[in-house]
Order: C-alpha cells, then sequence, then structure tokens
C-alpha cells in the first residue's frame, strides 16, 4: 500500500507541474534525464533487451538504423516511382529494403542507400485490392486483411477454429476475385482493450477505464471505442479532465479529449515507477519491421515490431481500416495507450488478442491519421 501511495502521490506531483501525458501498456516514471538527450532512454532499451533478448549495444544500434530507414523511405519511394511495391526493415541488413516490379528502378533506388527486392505487384495495385475487400461485409470469423509488400500479396487472417465456417469460405472466395489474395490463420479474434473501472489509473469515461496516448496542444489523443463525442474524461484521481471532442469508432478508433480544470499536457509518455519516462520528440511514421514499444495503464512497458501496416482489423464493433499490426502485447485498459519507437510517436492502441503472459499481437491507430483529422498538433520536446 505505501508503494502504490508513493507511486500515486509522485503521479499527482507530475499533474500539478503539467506532467501529464501519454500513458500506456507499459510505463517509465523518473522524470526525464540527461539520458533523454541520447538516441534512446535508458528505460527504452531496457525493454528492447527483455522483449528483443539482444544487447544494450545491439539495442542503440537497432535504433540508428530504424531512424536512418524512417528518414530514406519517402527519397526511396520516390526513386521507385509507379514502380514501388512497399517498404520493410531487414533487423538481419539492417537496411530498409523497397519493393519494385521494375529491374530498371532498381540501380536509382540502389543509389538512395535502400536494398531492392523485385516483386510481382506494385503498392498501387495491391492497395486497390484490399480497397475493394474494405467493401465486402466481414463475418466474425475473418480477422483482419492487409497488404504484405514482403509477398507482394494481401494477405487474409481467418481464425483458426472458423476456416471451416461457410461465411468465412464465402468471404474468402470473393477477396480471392479482388487480387493477390493469400489466407492465414490466427489463434483468437481481435478485441478492444478497454476494461472496467480500476482505482488509480489514466482515464475514466463513465465505467470503462482506458489509457492516454499522446499530448497535443490543447488535449491529448486515444482510442474511439473508449468514448464518444462530448463525453466526459475523469483522471485517475476521480477529478475532471475534459471532454471527448471527437471521436471515431468503428471506421476509424481515434478520438480526442481537451484538457482544462487545472490538468496540462507535456512530451511525456508516462512511466509508472517502472521505467524512466520517454520523451516525444515527433512522429514520423516507423517502417513494417522496425523494434516499437507500447505503454499502458494495466501492462505498462513492452516492445516488438511492425508487422503490417494499413490492415483491416474486423472487430465484433464493425471494422477499422488503415491499422498497423505488432507482435506487442496487450489487455484490458490498455486501449488508446501510446505506441512509440525510439522517441517518435507512431499511433494508440486499439486491440488485439492474446494477452502479455502468453503472448498475442496488438493494432494501434496511426497517431497523424489522428492529428490530420482533428487538425491537432503534437506536443513534442
Amino acid at each position: 500500500m505505501r508503494h502504490a501511495t508513493l507511486l500515486r502521490a509522485g503521479l499527482s506531483a507530475l499533474l500539478l507541474v503539467g506532467a501529464w501525458a501519454a500513458a500506456g501498456p507499459s510505463s517509465a516514471s523518473a522524470a526525464p534525464t540527461e539520458a533523454a538527450h541520447l538516441p534512446a532512454s535508458t528505460a527504452l532499451l531496457t525493454a528492447m533487451q527483455r522483449d528483443f533478448g539482444i544487447s544494450e549495444s545491439e539495442a542503440v544500434a537497432r535504433l540508428a538504423d530504424e531512424k536512418a530507414a524512417t528518414a530514406l523511405e519517402p527519397k526511396a519511394q520516390r526513386a521507385a516511382g509507379s514502380a514501388f511495391g512497399g517498404t520493410w526493415f531487414d533487423a538481419e541488413s539492417r537496411k530498409l529494403v523497397v519493393a519494385v516490379t521494375s529491374a530498371s528502378k532498381a540501380d536509382a533506388v540502389r543509389a538512395t542507400g535502400a536494398d531492392v527486392r523485385i516483386v510481382e505487384h506494385s503498392a498501387a495495385q495491391l492497395d486497390a485490392a484490399k480497397a475493394r475487400i474494405d467493401a465486402l461485409p466481414a463475418p466474425a470469423g475473418v480477422s483482419s486483411w492487409r497488404v504484405d509488400p514482403a509477398r507482394s500479396r494481401v494477405v487474409v487472417d481467418v481464425v483458426a477454429s472458423e476456416r471451416r465456417d461457410n461465411d468465412v469460405r464465402a468471404f474468402v472466395a470473393k477477396a480471392r476475385k479482388a487480387g493477390p489474395v493469400t489466407v492465414e490463420t490466427t489463434a483468437e479474434a481481435p478485441q478492444t482493450f478497454a476494461a472496467g473501472t480500476v482505482g488509480g489509473d489514466p482515464y475514466y469515461t463513465g465505467n470503462v477505464r482506458c489509457s492516454i496516448g499522446f499530448s497535443v496542444h490543447g488535449g491529448f489523443v486515444t482510442a474511439g471505442h473508449c468514448g464518444g463525442a462530448g463525453q466526459s474524461v475523469r483522471g485517475w484521481d476521480g477529478s475532471a479532465i475534459g471532454n471527448f471532442q471527437g471521436s471515431s469508432f468503428p471506421g476509424n478508433d481515434y478520438a480526442w479529449v481537451n484538457v482544462a480544470n487545472g490538468w496540462w499536457t507535456v512530451p511525456v509518455v508516462l512511466g509508472w515507477g517502472t521505467v524512466s519516462d520517454q520523451l516525444v520528440r515527433g512522429s514520423n511514421e516507423a517502417p513494417i519491421g522496425a523494434s516499437i514499444c507500447r505503454s499502458g495503464s494495466t501492462t505498462r512497458w513492452h516492445c516488438g515490431r511492425v508487422l503490417a501496416k494499413n490492415e483491416t482489423v474486423n472487430y465484433s464493433q464493425g471494422a477499422v481500416y488503415q491499422m498497423t499490426k505488432t507482435s506487442v502485447c496487450a489487455e484490458g485498459g490498455d486501449s488508446g495507450g501510446s505506441f512509440i519507437s525510439g522517441d517518435q510517436a507512431q499511433g494508440v492502441t486499439s486491440g488485439g488478442w492474446g494477452n502479455c503472459s502468453s503472448g498475442g499481437e496488438t493494432w494501434y491507430q496511426p497517431v497523424n491519421e489522428i492529428l490530420n483529422r482533428y487538425g491537432l498538433r503534437l506536443h513534442t520536446a
């Protein structure tokens, strides 16, 4: 009890001086230190060592390589032109890989510093095929579908126990007519990570507990399934924070909440006494294959890899589009929490399957889409 009281007292002090940013399924407490000016905080490096099974020097090198790949991606895409087939980060070669449909573009792409793979379908063709699948009504036994640039296919995931279901088989048959499709199975159906009221967590809407994503000027962003426009939001101590100013779910899974009543925002992902806080310095999008970490009010800090982008997730409430899938675990109450790569904000936790004991996968709504939708400005260090 005394430990919990100290944690709450510490958080209260942070709130008084304006340190309320993004809480999510993992955390880091202590205030930012000199390490925040290094390529990565000690907290982030420690989490990567634990979740990837690598050394500190390997974690530092990986973050540097991923940062370079992220910066290179727009230039490499321009070099590929209409032959562009997608990109991903290869952890073994430590380089950005660019798929192209024409060998004549390979040298131009290599000249940017990226590796090249020749593929059958362009990104535009794959995106068009996925859009046709998006227009199909999906049964509950279909988990999600996404573009996989490495295989140059659209991958449809079905729940293993439902793969012989007539509705699932009918959906798959129609999906195959939309373009180049590969069908895979997944262990469980996705679900959102909201939870019932539990004391001492980041914010509440009615009897639902969720996690703060990232601070923006005037408020914070989070998951749309956590509350509808106009609903009031309370902090961990029960005091009023503000209201949902905008919210979208399903279709999307994003929202933003204004901050008032003595609450402030700062560009920090909170640590809750587990690891040091992580400063947020921007929102450059990490490529497929990059390492990524998540912070949330239930399971605190966990890391994994970006597995896919532009994936449609079929929740029981309806499909959500343009999601990013990761190998990071999450649990109830982590919804809305922060996904961060290095010091770059990536997105807010939406849902997934599994848990942080046995493992699983989690999707997030990319943060830049939320900022653009509501005209918000990310609060950065």
